[in-house]
């Protein structure tokens, strides 16, 4: 994927016969799109086997909610579309770099499905036993019969079509929150937007440590 990738970008860099120029860029497009999903299938593999471990450890939140939000931030702005992060901040345990694998995820759906000139926020509330990272957006909603099916690997809501995606991204999620100890929640209606919280154990427990 890369060195096809590559040889693309070198050739679209040439002097190139009339017409050929789009077709480079759709075939870009497409290596981008493969070089995505393989890249999504592998840690999602990994993490069925237990190839990878998590590694929870007790840290704040929001530190690792403004990086995930500023990697989204020119997407955003290229769509219009206000991407706010909470001020409320809390402590929780897990692993850092994972969760924000599993919020950008979160992120990348919320501004892609967003319409141009609408909004979405990433915030904290804390409970007793979770803390709660829920991505809101103002996109079109998702109907509550396709609720159970969204996290399913590969799955794509009809309406998700149009949309780049490999629908590997919400099952990912999943897969880390739950190895965390936590796990991921979804609310939305058609025409309302949606949210997205992933919850994570306040405090350590041994089946984490092992």
């Amino acid at each position: 994927g890369t060195v096809s990738s590559t040889a693309l970008s070198v050739l679209e860099e040439q002097p190139l016969p009339e017409g050929a120029a789009p077709c480079v860029r759709a075939l870009l497009a497409q290596g981008d799109k493969l070089e995505s999903l393989t890249g999504a299938l592998f840690k999602a593999s990994r993490l069925e086997a237990g190839i990878i471990a998590l590694q929870p450890e007790r840290g704040r939140l929001l530190p690792l909610i403004r990086r995930a939000v500023s990697q989204y931030a020119p997407a955003a702005r290229a769509k219009r579309i206000a991407l706010k992060t909470g001020e409320e901040d809390a402590e929780a345990v897990f692993d850092p770099r994972w969760t924000e694998e599993a919020l950008c995820n979160l992120i990348d759906n919320a501004v892609k499905y967003t319409p141009a000139g609408g909004s979405v926020e990433v915030s904290v509330r804390s409970y007793k036993l979770f803390c709660r990272v829920t991505v809101s957006d103002t996109g079109p909603g998702i109907p509550e019969s396709e609720h159970p099916k969204i996290f399913r690997r590969f799955y794509r809501a009809p309406a998700a079509e149009k949309v780049p995606g490999s629908g590997l991204g919400l099952y990912l999620a999943r897969e880390i929150a739950a190895g965390e100890g936590g796990y991921l929640k979804v609310e939305s209606r058609v025409g309302e937007g949606s949210r997205f919280s992933i919850y994570l154990p306040r405090e350590k427990r041994e089946s984490l440590q092992n």
